[in-house]
């Protein structure tokens, strides 16, 4: 979740990939790119000058004190590489699977807009009508009125809505599972940020209220929703929605590690309740999965060429360049142009990347939240060399 990082700041989990308030959800704008062409060098080459990328994943390791990271990276021809850095298992010196499976965080934000705009495409949604219209009644509170929010300021972050995940401890966390109603409830019991589409403001509530909205147009679960209409339609095979109670991650995958606060010890949180992300941070998925993912939507293989149009159109994300659609944010590269994507944070693992118009894609996660600045901006820059090399 993001806009600052998990631990730094509460209300920031599952979100966009990662920065912090000081930063807004933006900051994770830098994120970066890779030299494609250079993906699979001569042997020549090859033999006599170092991967930037697996440099870059080295130092994340060796300097900025993250127990893994893993890449993958495609080019413009569809030629997939990955890569890997550091341990997957502290305790044991394990090597770190290859495209292993991590949770993805705020990521899933992108994949409940694009059910949304499914809808809308489909004329059961509208994306300028009130919650009203889907949950009538429901979202009241202190200056807080769902007749007056749209579905669109919840997809853009504009709606004004407190975020509840800064009012849930790590700790209860890990081992509680949340309903996504009660979730809401956390969040309503708070006073309105600011009035709905004053201004952009990062907010995991924004994201149950759409996958509510989901479930209540659809009549199935959300979880069955992104299944039927993503993962089984595009074929990611190493992507699902876990079940209510699954704690586990089903296939190979580096143990995740969280620490409290800087200077803290690692803690395992490899296994824990992500209920409280819901349509806004459950998905578990690999980095060449998300490639596929972002590079079906932004080919306009998940969406009409209207809704992928408004899910494109942003608003600022401070002053860094980036810029959040609906459920996609767009970062400058320091090669020239942007990159699509999102971003992810929940305890444990950390993830970046995005797409390119011309087909490049790059995805890395990392295995604990950074608990400094630096750290992020070094995992965000050697997004910008995969996509820029």
């Amino acid at each position: 979740m993001h806009e600052q990082k998990w631990q730094r700041r509460r209300s920031s989990r599952w979100q966009q990939g990662g920065r912090r308030r000081a930063v807004p959800a933006a900051a994770a704008a830098a994120i970066g790119i890779l030299t494609m062409g250079a993906l699979v060098p001569p042997a020549a080459s090859a033999a006599t000058r170092p991967d930037s990328v697996q440099q870059g994943l080295d130092a994340l390791v060796h300097s900025d004190g993250l127990p893994a990271a893993l890449a993958s990276v495609k080019d413009r021809a569809g030629h997939t590489r990955t890569y890997t850095a550091g341990v997957g298992d502290l305790a044991t010196g394990s090597k770190v699977p290859r495209d292993g499976q991590v949770r993805i965080g705020s990521n899933t934000k992108t994949f409940t807009a694009v059910v949304v705009l499914q809808l809308v495409g489909e004329g059961k949604i509208g994306l300028d009508e009130p919650v009203d219209t889907y949950l009538p009644g429901l979202v009241r509170g202190d200056e807080i009125d769902g007749r007056h929010i749209t579905i669109r300021q919840l997809l853009q972050h504009t709606s004004g809505l407190p975020d509840y995940s800064a009012y849930i401890k790590d700790a209860v966390l890990k081992h509680r599972y949340f309903a996504p109603r009660e979730l809401l409830d956390i969040a309503l019991q708070h006073k309105a940020d600011f009035a709905p589409g004053a201004k952009f403001a990062y907010s995991n509530t924004n994201y149950v209220l759409a996958g509510l909205i989901v479930e209540k147009v659809t009549g199935r679960s959300l979880a069955e929703e992104m299944d039927r209409r993503i993962i089984q339609r595009i074929k990611l095979r190493h992507t699902y929605f876990p079940a209510p109670g699954d704690r586990t991650i089903k296939e190979p995958h580096p143990k995740g590690y969280h620490r409290e606060a800087a200077g803290q010890p690692l803690r395992d949180f490899t296994e824990l309740d992500p209920s409280a992300g819901w349509a806004a941070g459950q998905i578990i998925s690999t980095n060449s999965d998300l490639d596929q993912f972002f590079s079906a939507l932004l080919g306009g293989r998940l969406l009409p060429a209207a809704q992928l149009a408004q899910m494109r159109t942003t608003v600022p994300m401070g002053d860094t360049g980036a810029g959040y659609g609906l459920g996609l944010i767009s970062r400058p590269l320091s090669c020239g142009g942007v990159y699509w994507g999102h971003g992810g944070d929940i305890p444990g693992y950390e993830t970046r990347g995005g797409v390119t118009e011309d087909g490049r894609a790059a995805n890395i996660a990392v295995t604990s939240i950074p608990t400094d600045e630096a750290a992020t901006q070094h995992l965000e820059s050697v997004v910008d060399t995969a996509l820029c090399r």
